[in-house]
C-alpha cells in the first residue's frame, strides 16, 4: 500500500487476547503502520481476507488451546514475514519457532515497542530477537540445535501424527521417516520411539498453555 512516495507497511495481528491486539494496534498505527485485519485463531487467520494485503504478521504462539506454530507454514507461503510476539522464553521453543521460519522473536514481558524495529528489521531482510529472548539462547547454546526438517517432523509427532502420515505430509516414504526420527532421539538424548513422541506432545501442550 502506498501513499504518495510513501510505503505503508500492512501488518496482521493474530493473539487471543482483544485487549492485546487493541495495544499492539495502537503502538503500530502511531509508527506508521496500517493494520490489515487481527484474528484470534488459527482458523480465523486463515479465513481472514486482510491476510492478503499484509506484509508482516504479529504472532502469538498460544492461542486458545490452539498453537500459533501451526500458521508459519501458511504465512511463509504466503510470503509473509512473521514476528512472533510470545509468553514463552524457553531456548528451545524460540530456536524451534526461528527454525520453522519465524524472522523474529520477542518475549511479551519486553516492552511491546520493541515490534517497531523488529518489523522494520524483518522488511529489510534480516531477523529480530529481543534481547530477553537472546540471552535465553546464548545460556543454552550448547542444547541441540535441530534442523528445520527435523522440527517439522518433532512438531508432526507433537500433533500425533504417525509414521505414515508423517512421510505423507514431507513427501518421504515411511522408512525415511523412520530413520528421521531416530537421528533426532539421538539429538535429544532419548531412550525410544515411545518417549520422543511423549516428549513432542509435552512441547507442544505447553505451547498451548
Amino acid at each position: 500500500m502506498t501513499s504518495g512516495s510513501q510505503t505503508i507497511i500492512a501488518v496482521f495481528l493474530v493473539d487471543d487476547h482483544p485487549l492485546v491486539r487493541q495495544g499492539l494496534a495502537l503502538i503500530l498505527e502511531q509508527a506508521g503502520f496500517t493494520i490489515a485485519g487481527e484474528a484470534d485463531s488459527v482458523e480465523g487467520t486463515r479465513a481472514h481476507p486482510g491476510l492478503a494485503a499484509a506484509q508482516v504478521a504479529i504472532l502469538d504462539l498460544s492461542l486458545d488451546q490452539a498453537n500459533g506454530m501451526d500458521l508459519l507454514p501458511d504465512l511463509c507461503q504466503r510470503g509473509i514475514r512473521v514476528v512472533v510476539y510470545s509468553m514463552h522464553e524457553d531456548a528451545a521453543i524460540v530456536r524451534r519457532t526461528l527454525a520453522a521460519g519465524a524472522k523474529g522473536y520477542i518475549t511479551k514481558r519486553e516492552a511491546a515497542q520493541a515490534l517497531v524495529p523488529a518489523i522494520r528489521a524483518v522488511l529489510d531482510g534480516g531477523d529480530y530477537v529481543s534481547p530477553r529472548a537472546a540471552a535465553e539462547l546464548a545460556q543454552h547454546r550448547g542444547d541441540p540445535d535441530l534442523s528445520r526438517q527435523q522440527e517439522q517432523l518433532y512438531d508432526l509427532l507433537g500433533q500425533g501424527c504417525d509414521t505414515h502420515e508423517i512421510a505423507t505430509r514431507l513427501h518421504v516414504s515411511p522408512r525415511t521417516v523412520e530413520t528421521y526420527c531416530t537421528r533426532l532421539m539421538d539429538k535429544l538424548g532419548l531412550a525410544g520411539m515411545k518417549e520422543l513422541r511423549q516428549h513432542a506432545i509435552a512441547d507442544r501442550q505447553r505451547l498451548s498453555l
